[in-house]
Order: C-alpha cells, then sequence, then structure tokens
C-alpha cells in the first residue's frame, strides 16, 4: 500500500502537484490520491478530446 501511495506521488510530481488544496501529497490517503489522480486522467482526457473537434 505505501509503494502504491509513492508511485501516485511521483506521478504528480511529474505533473508538477505537489499539493492537493492546503494538503500535501503525502498527508492524503491512498483513497484520496487515487482518486484525484483518475479526475485528473478525465480531465486530460475530456480536454485532448475538445482540442480534436
Amino acid at each position: 500500500m505505501e509503494e502504491r501511495k509513492m508511485q501516485l506521488i511521483q506521478r504528480f510530481i511529474q505533473l508538477g502537484i505537489y499539493k492537493k488544496a492546503e494538503r500535501h501529497l503525502y498527508e492524503l490517503s491512498l483513497n484520496e490520491l487515487e482518486s484525484e489522480y483518475e479526475s485528473i486522467k478525465l480531465r486530460k482526457a475530456e480536454h485532448h478530446v475538445k482540442t480534436e473537434d
């Protein structure tokens, strides 16, 4: 579980994201990190679709 959490944190850092609101990434639970990562992936996919039109 900790390894998965660190992987997600590294992905966020690669995207230039270091905090969610006022909380540092390491303060978030694995569920919070996974949820936020999925929402970012969805937003990127939606943006990609809009720019193709």
